[in-house]
């Protein structure tokens, strides 16, 4: 005997969530064993783990205290740095009218901190002078010897004024010497708050090279994109720019002068903080506003270097006053009690559904079990591929999803239960029942996902957690009706316990009130004349339970049928009289 199409769709399903369920847990452990970034425990947010805090303070070329537009558009900025290194749930704030809290969960580890940390303005210099980082020579007597200090007779003004700012005459005699002493190690030369007009002696950000640089011809807010990723040609990491239509113009000049010049002329600086970060090599007229950064990058490297040009723009550079680490005492305490609260209403939910739809009930709990596996196990994947972590708005969201699909197993069991009380088969009640129910259920979960893409997009960030989790659950429980909950109870309905009807079933068709003949009738029940007690009571409640549950339609109609059964009956009488 072929196996009835329903039980394969049954089986089908399953498979599909096994196989669902195996792979989320294959990525997690790929995470875990061979990346090493994953964790088999969700990560937590700053309210509920605790983390560090990093205070900054703007510092201006003249002293003078920064506007709140000035803090604002910075405090943006390092909130989009921080963002990009997929640290998630981070806290940025001003106070005191010059310093900005940054506050990150965990313990930030040394790129995220520079990524905080090394905010000033991005600029773009063309390339002097390069030379090793040494501040000494050997002297006659075969020693090492420190360079002198710049002698203040030393011309210090070009005796011909520059053209560009590749012209060689910005070095002058007092700036070479200056450039021979300069000490990369030494945190007195502070090179970030220079002067955009003039030229700047510096460093490589690992001290390796100092550079003599021109003036400022372009700054970070004139970058309107940067992305990394492999070339085709040769399957090197690249930087890839992209300027707006004045910063396409000028580097279109610049690329023109460089393109050619002798080395180290032919270099462009993009310099952060005062530190230099790449110094490619120009090999070739760039018109179209999208170059190319080249080099010895790995992708970690050239993702850090495109976030640092992307988000450097700021208006303002910034000192580090403080960093320590923060507790969680009170997010601990709030988390304690959150998860209290949903295991009391979890328990209530399986009490509900156990005392009302009786052995129905544990496949409320068994879906609701399988829920919280499928989700768990997200959140895990989600914290290693885009630095999710749960926060108290977030724990709430769970907790709210639990009433959210237990109003869905409530639609589709009552939707099952009234094909049983039109008279239909139990196997058929719940297919029939599953092909009214899903469209409810459809229809009211999108209305929850669109509630919580909304309050995701217009919320503040201290909500975005609600509704993420919430819209997280919702994708979810819709997952597992329609791969668990509907094809379990497809097999079950074959199943001499359930098909059959049985009293702790949930799914008994007398104790439902299953005494319809059809739409707007319901055959009476057999007579009680040789039956006492309880069948008696149990055949009341199920006529009661039928009436109970017609429609005004059905109702009317009934009325007529009897009302015709009766003149029926009375002219019988008449007849018989006669």
């Amino acid at each position: 005997m072929a196996t009835p199409t329903p039980v394969r769709h049954a089986w089908r399903a399953l498979t599909g969530l096994l196989v669902v369920t195996a792979v989320l847990f294959g990525i997690n452990a790929l995470g875990v064993y061979v990346f090493g970034k994953s964790s088999w425990t969700p990560e937590l947010a700053l309210d509920l783990q605790g983390g560090t805090q990093i205070i900054l303070e703007a510092r201006t070329p003249d002293g003078a205290a920064p506007s709140q537009e000035q803090m604002d558009q910075a405090a943006t900025i390092i909130r989009q740095r921080v963002d990009a290194s997929g640290v998630g749930e981070a806290d940025i704030a001003t106070q005191a009218g010059n310093q900005i809290v940054v506050q990150v969960p965990g313990q930030a580890d040394e790129e995220t901190r520079q990524r905080i940390e090394a905010s000033a303005q991005l600029q773009l210099r063309a390339v002097l002078y390069t030379g090793a980082p040494a501040t000494t020579y050997v002297g006659e007597d075969g020693k090492q010897t420190p360079y002198p200090t710049p002698d203040p007779a030393l011309p210090a003004t070009p005796t011909v004024a520059p053209t560009d700012g590749s012209d060689l005459n910005w070095v002058t005699p007092a700036l070479q010497a200056q450039f021979l002493a300069y000490d990369c190690a030494d945190p007195a030369n502070d090179p970030a708050n220079a002067p955009a007009d003039q030229p700047l002696i510096t460093c490589e950000t690992d001290g390796s090279i100092k550079y003599i640089l021109g003036p400022v011809e372009l700054d970070g807010s004139s970058i309107n994109d940067a992305t990394f990723g492999l070339q085709q040609n040769d399957n090197q990491w690249a930087v890839n720019l992209t300027f707006d239509q004045a910063g396409t113009e000028t580097f279109g000049k610049v690329s023109q002068r460089l393109y050619g010049a002798t080395s180290p002329q032919d270099q462009f600086a993009f310099v952060l903080d005062g530190r230099v970060l790449s110094a490619p090599r120009m090999q070739g007229v760039i018109l179209d506003g999208k170059p190319s950064i080249t080099g010895s990058f790995t992708q970690e490297s050239a993702k850090t270097l495109a976030d640092q040009l992307k988000y450097g723009a700021l208006p303002l550079s910034f000192e580090v006053q403080s960093s320590n680490s923060i507790s969680a005492t009170l997010g601990s305490q709030q988390l304690q009690i959150g998860l209290i609260a949903g295991l009391i209403g979890l328990a209530l939910v399986a009490l509900y559904s156990l005392v009302v739809y009786r052995a129905l009930g544990f496949i409320i709990i068994a879906s609701l079990a399988v829920m919280a596996v499928l989700t768990y196990i997200t959140l895990c994947i989600l914290a290693w591929r885009m630095g999710f972590r749960l926060s108290l708005a977030g724990v709430a969201g769970l907790i709210v999803t639990i009433g959210f699909t237990a109003d869905s197993f409530i639609v589709y069991f009552e939707r099952i239960r009234d094909e049983l009380r039109d008279g239909k088969s139990i196997t058929g009640a719940v297919e029939d029942g599953w092909g009214r129910a899903k469209r409810t259920i459809y229809i009211s979960k999108s209305i929850n996902i669109l509630a919580a893409v909304v309050l995701y997009i217009l919320a503040d960030a201290t909500v975005k957690g609600f509704a993420f989790t919430l819209g997280l659950t919702t994708v979810i429980d819709i997952l597992i009706f329609i791969l668990f909950t509907h094809p379990v109870l497809q097999l079950l309905a074959r199943t001499r316990f359930f098909g059959s009807g049985h009293p702790l079933s949930g799914l008994d068709p007398d104790a439902l009130g299953a005494v319809y003949r059809g739409r707007a009738q319901f055959r009476a029940p057999a007579p009680t004349a040789g039956v006492k007690g309880s069948a008696s009571r149990r055949a009341g409640r199920s006529r009661g339970e039928a009436e109970r549950r017609q429609t005004i339609a059905e109702r009317k109609q009934a009325e007529l049928a009897a009302g015709a059964r009766s003149s029926s009956s009375s002219a019988s009488s008449t007849e018989r009289d006669d």
